[in-house]
């Protein structure tokens, strides 16, 4: 079994980069906004790019975190990481 790369994470509250370069997205924690449902996209690229997951966040009254495990080795983003919220607190992204 090959060694895994050490994992790292980033918490953005807002559109934008969360790695520059080649990587595994291994997981997220969203914290919802209350009252509203919302969309979370991870993008392979940029803004432009190929988006690799999009999850939807359920309305909720609670602003209570949501944990998502990936699988395996988790999801290839070949030229970066890039994330895209629409009515989410934030969001950390677990990577390595």
């Amino acid at each position: 079994m090959a060694m895994q790369y050490d994992v790292k994470a980033t918490t953005r509250n807002d559109d934008g980069s969360i790695y520059g370069s080649r990587t595994r997205v291994k997981g997220l924690v969203i914290t919802p906004t209350p009252g509203s449902a919302g969309t979370v996209a991870l993008i392979d690229g940029g803004g432009s790019g190929i988006t690799r997951l999009t999850i939807n966040v359920a309305n909720s009254a609670s602003s209570a975190p949501c944990n998502i495990i990936i699988p395996g080795e988790g999801i290839v983003f070949d030229t970066n990481v890039y994330l895209d919220i629409t009515t989410v607190t934030s969001v950390t992204v677990f990577y390595g």
